[in-house]
């Protein structure tokens, strides 16, 4: 037990720490961000189940000589309301923590969703009044505003691709169904749940640098896999075409330096705070756009079998290494 306590508080340092930077800068992500998205919600789990397995490591030390005899000691003392001999206040104080942290973090994923539905709800009905469906394009509304703006409204039963008149009097008919396509990717692969998902660990833990990191990342991840989606309607030229006339309507395209594709970008939460996901406008980093736009203009091949197969099995064990640790 007392191994099994140093390692997972091992492994969470890791997770929280350099794996996270090393991901973060690394440039292989472009190249296949559907993989790396796998592997940063890995990080994220596996961070927060070794944070509190080894708490909770920790404090069944003097209850049992491995994690199942723990549990089952805890249980019974716990209806007695005794404490066995030998369990020290810092071991009770550990198991307190664990229980703790696993409730914030739960209540906090919780309120998150809550707070995103309401928002989202208030938001939906604001575009219901201010504007009108597209003739040519079901499930897409039109706002009267010079401002070239596209975003996505997830809904549970009905969603809603958002296109300012800016928008369609800026793009050329290929351009736009670019961005049409890059919106629905957005809807149909329910990024919203995703990036909710991040939102809510870094709420949770706003002292936690790797959260906002991680946030960021996985922001441009999900960009970059709408963009993939728009690029099996149009090619990529038009697609990086469409990208930097709305992107250069509100402001230079600005480079971003040479520091890897997932360390330069960040998601956004749509206008007014919803969870809508904006293909560019006033919410969207410019800096977001310049990975994007690398990836298109500069060719970019996906990962090798093996490779991919390699961030799977990574994933996969990832998740699974602090439950073996735990019940090992």
């Amino acid at each position: 037990m007392p191994a099994t306590a140093l390692a997972l508080g091992a492994l969470a340092l890791a997770l929280a720490w350099p794996l996270p930077i090393l991901l973060s800068r690394a440039r292989w992500p472009a190249r296949s961000p559907g993989l790396a998205l796998v592997l940063w919600q890995s990080i994220a789990l596996a961070g927060g189940l070794s944070m509190i397995g080894a708490l909770f490591a920790y404090g069944l030390l003097g209850f049992g000589t491995n994690a199942l005899a723990g549990i089952r000691s805890l249980s019974v003392h716990a209806g007695s309301g005794a404490v066995p001999a030998g369990v020290t206040f810092g071991q009770v104080l550990a198991l307190a923590a664990a229980f703790l942290l696993a409730g914030h973090l739960l209540l906090n994923l919780a309120a998150t969703f809550l707070r995103a539905r309401v928002q989202l709800r208030r938001h939906r009905h604001l575009v219901a009044l201010l504007s009108e469906p597209s003739a040519d394009r079901p499930g897409t509304r039109v706002i009267d505003h010079e401002a070239p703006v596209a975003y996505c409204l997830p809904g549970a039963t009905t969603s809603a691709t958002v296109l300012s008149r800016g928008l369609i009097s800026l793009l050329e008919a290929d351009q736009l169904r670019a961005v049409v396509a890059h919106e629905r990717a957005h809807l149909l692969q329910r990024h919203h749940v995703v990036l909710l998902a991040f939102r809510s660990w870094r709420s949770a833990l706003p002292w936690f640098p790797i959260a906002t990191r991680a946030e960021t990342a996985v922001g441009l991840l999900v960009e970059m896999l709408a963009d993939d989606e728009a690029r099996r309607q149009v090619d990529d030229r038009t697609l990086a075409m469409a990208i930097a006339l709305v992107g250069s309507a509100h402001g230079p395209v600005t480079g971003a330096g040479d520091t890897g594709a997932a360390d330069t970008g960040a998601g956004e939460t749509g206008p007014q705070g919803t969870d809508a996901t904006t293909f560019a406008g006033p919410d969207h980093p410019f800096d977001l756009l310049t990975p994007r736009l690398r990836r298109l203009v500069v060719a970019t091949p996906r990962l090798r079998g093996h490779q991919g197969f390699a961030v799977l099995a990574a994933s996969a064990g990832l998740l699974a290494l602090p439950t073996v640790l735990l019940l090992a």
